[in-house]
């Protein structure tokens, strides 16, 4: 039975009419219309549906949304801000550093993981701003990229943490 549930997303506070067990993916897609957060096998072993909840990598797909109540959600669209929270930036930049050096590596191809990866890495290097290839790989584990694009999502985490410590891309 459907009832109203207020949820954070990306730091504004919405209000929802939504049975407690509903997965957290189908409300941000079909209520809030967000378009980052991807269904891709509905049972959290691809993260296409990964957001982040209290700074913490979720699968939307498997998480109900009344687990969320009380928490802080962000997904890909909320990312930037959630970047400039964090470094205390006056200006909230176009993109998060991950999302720009996915872009500047081309690491994206089909779309299926990009909002997973970017979400992934951008948990890790808010942990652990200069990890080293093998921590890289470690954390992303569990994330599917159909289109083997890993080398370059590798890549592109690498750049990002270059970026985020100040340094050239």
């Amino acid at each position: 039975m459907a009832r109203e549930l207020k949820i954070r997303v990306n730091e504004r506070v919405w209000t929802v009419a939504s049975a407690p067990d509903t997965p957290l993916l189908y409300v941000l897609a079909n209520e809030l219309m967000l378009q980052g957060p991807r269904f891709g096998c509905g049972l959290a072993q691809c993260g296409s549906c990964s957001v982040l909840v209290d700074g913490v990598e979720r699968r939307s797909c498997v998480t109900p949304v009344s687990a969320v109540e009380g928490k802080a959600v962000t997904t890909l669209e909320g990312l930037p801000a959630w970047y400039a929270a964090q470094k205390k930036l006056s200006k909230t930049p176009d993109l998060h550093p991950v999302q720009q050096a996915i872009l500047d590596e081309q690491a994206m191809q089909c779309g299926y993981c990009y909002n997973g990866m970017i979400i992934k890495a951008s948990e890790l290097l808010s942990k652990t701003p200069q990890p080293d290839e093998a921590r890289i790989r470690s954390h992303m584990n569990g994330h599917l990229c159909r289109c083997g694009t890993y080398p370059r999502i590798i890549r592109a985490i690498q750049r990002a943490s270059r970026v985020m410590a100040g340094g050239a891309a």
